[in-house]
C-alpha cells in the first residue's frame, strides 16, 4: 500500500504576512509575494501556503482563488504557536552592506529578540537603511523557521546607549582587547552581546564600557574576528549555554 504523502508537502512555501490570522481569515497575497507565488512557484488553486503574522503563530493556508496578480488563500488550521525566543539582544556597530546584511540574517536565524544598531566613534556606515534590513529579517524568518520576528530598533550612539540601559540586563562586551571566556560570566537572560565596527573600539568608548555596572567583558578566543564573525560567535555560545540551543 502507497504511503500518504506528508501535507503539507516539504516544499510548502513559507510566508510573512502583517495582518491578524486565524480561522476565519481569508488573506489575499499581491505584489512581490505574489509575483512569486505565481511567477516563480506556479501556485494555482487547491495549493498549500504556510503563513506566519508575529501575532498568533504558523498558519496553513491553501490558494482559494489565483489570480493574474494576486492570491485569495483560504485558512485551513494553525500549525504553530507563536514562539518565545530567548531574550537575548544584538547591539552592533553597523558595517559594510554585504556584511551588515549577513549580521540580521545569521542573528536572526540563530533566535536574537532584539536587534540594535550601535553608532561608535569608527562606525563608518553610520546611515542605516530600516526598510532594507527589516525585509532582510523578514526572509531569515521565513527560510529558518521562525514565528516572531525579532525587533529592529532604531540606531543609538554608545553613549547614550549606556546612559538608557536596564539595569537588570547584563551586557556581554566583545573585547578584542581580551575578556573572560563567555563560560565563566554569569550571562543568563535577560543579556545582551555587544559587538563593534571594522576598527575596533577606542580606549575612550572602551573605558565608558568597562565602567558601566552592567558591561561583562568577554573574550572570543586567541584570534581577531571580523564585525560580523565575532556578533555570530558569540551569538552561539550565548545560545548554547544559556538559550534555546541548551536542550533544557
Amino acid at each position: 500500500m502507497p504511503a500518504t504523502p506528508a501535507w503539507p508537502p516539504a516544499s510548502t512555501p513559507r510566508l510573512f504576512v502583517d495582518l491578524p490570522l486565524g480561522p476565519d481569515a481569508a488573506p489575499v497575497i499581491d505584489g512581490p509575494a505574489a509575483h512569486y507565488l505565481l511567477g516563480v512557484m506556479r501556485m494555482k488553486a487547491g495549493d498549500p501556503v504556510l503563513l506566519f503574522d508575529n501575532r498568533s503563530g504558523e498558519w496553513l493556508a491553501v490558494v482559494a482563488d489565483a489570480a493574474k496578480r494576486a492570491l485569495t488563500l483560504r485558512i485551513e488550521r494553525q500549525t504553530r504557536e507563536l514562539e518565545r525566543v530567548p531574550d537575548l539582544w544584538l547591539c552592533f556597530a553597523p558595517v559594510k552592506k554585504a556584511r551588515l546584511d549577513w549580521i540580521i540574517e545569521k542573528a536572526t536565524e540563530i533566535g536574537v529578540a532584539r536587534l540594535q544598531p550601535v553608532i561608535t566613534e569608527r562606525t563608518i556606515v553610520e546611515r542605516v537603511r530600516s526598510e532594507r534590513l527589516e525585509a532582510q529579517i523578514i526572509e531569515a524568518c521565513e527560510q529558518c523557521g521562525r514565528t516572531a520576528l525579532p525587533t529592529l530598533a532604531e540606531p543609538v550612539k554608545l553613549p547614550q546607549l549606556l546612559k538608557d540601559w536596564p539595569a537588570d540586563r547584563t551586557l556581554l562586551f566583545a573585547d578584542e582587547a581580551g575578556g573572560a571566556p563567555l563560560s565563566a560570566v554569569p550571562a543568563s537572560a535577560p543579556a545582551a552581546i555587544l559587538t563593534g565596527p571594522e576598527g575596533g573600539f577606542t580606549d575612550r568608548e572602551r573605558d565608558m564600557l568597562v565602567a558601566h555596572a552592567a558591561v561583562r567583558r568577554i573574550a572570543l578566543g586567541p584570534r581577531i574576528l571580523r564585525a560580523e564573525t565575532a556578533a555570530v560567535a558569540a551569538l552561539s555560545l550565548w545560545m548554547a549555554q544559556h538559550g534555546d540551543w541548551s536542550g533544557e
